[in-house]
């Protein structure tokens, strides 16, 4: 059974060093918790790379907002049930809630807990400890997040790191020392939206209107896209109104979910420049094209010229 007095003031301690504007890296903060994430394996039978990795993931290695801020390192939010301290944030949707903890033991302790009380992951037990790919695909068919690319991050991130080595029975928690995270610079953001933010240690994802959506790189194509974020073969087309056949350029706004049918607030009309077209206005606003076209009484064989202002949330008079 886990021991808290014995870690408690150990963890806080250590983890406290990183307030202070210190970024933690993947592999520091891989030293901090793994002792943890072998701990709570033998408690609940959760295996400690899923554990290490769903960390990384959802609290960008200790450094997001929730990780920093309420010690929520794997974006738990409050649920009904909940009946502690809660932080709110933006996600899928505006101003949601989250679980707030008083150090960061007991977001582990709750996480395993969470994965065991609920129906939904009763079946993630039935699969060996150290089978680390099924239960990362169990997580995503059971719904613990709404990236369809989150087995795979969870496995990237295993196999990167060879979290893998913390499931095997003969892997005991060490009790190394532990030193004080590196200050590093912050990287600086894409400009596409204010609302971007981070979670992927391979790519970066960002919001736009509050939908997801990633940079193309050289190279990407929508099929390439389709297979590394385990979407159906249909999905990627639809939310970017493409088609099969269309090419994918550096730098293309890529959405991973559907478009919204408005623009967000403060962005009520846009005047055509050089170059543009509807489709590409459409993806920069992370509106649907048919309601773009519908606001402002397009057919889809009008056509729109430099200096056309196009109303992006209400209806054109």
């Amino acid at each position: 059974m886990l021991n808290f007095k014995k870690y408690a003031f150990f963890f806080f301690f250590i983890f406290s060093l990183t307030i202070a504007q210190a970024q933690t890296t993947a592999q520091q903060y891989i030293e901090l918790y793994k002792d943890l994430a072998i701990e709570e394996m033998n408690r609940t039978g959760i295996p400690a790379s899923i554990t290490l990795a769903q960390a990384l993931l959802e609290s960008n290695n200790g450094n997001s907002k929730l990780a920093v801020q309420a010690k929520n390192h794997f974006g738990i939010k409050c649920h009904s049930s909940w009946k502690g301290k809660k932080i709110y944030k933006d996600d899928d949707k505006k101003h949601e809630c989250f679980r707030k903890y008083k150090h960061v033991l007991a977001s582990y302790k709750d996480h395993s807990d969470f994965l065991t009380r609920y129906k939904r992951y009763a079946f993630l037990f039935q699969y060996k400890t150290t089978d680390y790919k099924k239960w990362a695909k169990g997580l995503r068919k059971a719904g613990y997040a709404t990236n369809p690319a989150y087995a795979t991050r969870l496995i990237k991130i295993i196999e990167r790191y060879q979290l893998y080595k913390y499931d095997q029975s003969n892997f005991v928690a060490s009790k190394e020392q532990v030193t004080k995270p590196k200050k590093t610079k912050l990287k600086k953001k894409h400009n596409y939206s204010k609302e971007e933010y981070a979670i992927s240690l391979d790519r970066k994802i960002y919001k736009n209107n509050r939908v997801k959506y990633i940079i193309a790189k050289s190279k990407d194509t929508y099929s390439k896209l389709t297979k590394e974020f385990e979407m159906l073969p249909w999905e990627i087309y639809k939310y970017n109104d493409a088609k099969k056949g269309d090419d994918l350029h550096k730098g293309d706004i890529v959405y991973l979910q559907p478009k919204r049918n408005k623009a967000a607030k403060g962005n009520d009309y846009h005047i055509v420049k050089k170059g543009e077209t509807l489709r590409s206005i459409a993806q920069k606003y992370g509106i649907k094209l048919r309601k773009l076209r519908k606001k402002n009484h397009l057919k889809s064989t009008d056509t729109i010229k430099v200096g056309d202002k196009l109303w992006l949330r209400k209806k054109k008079k």
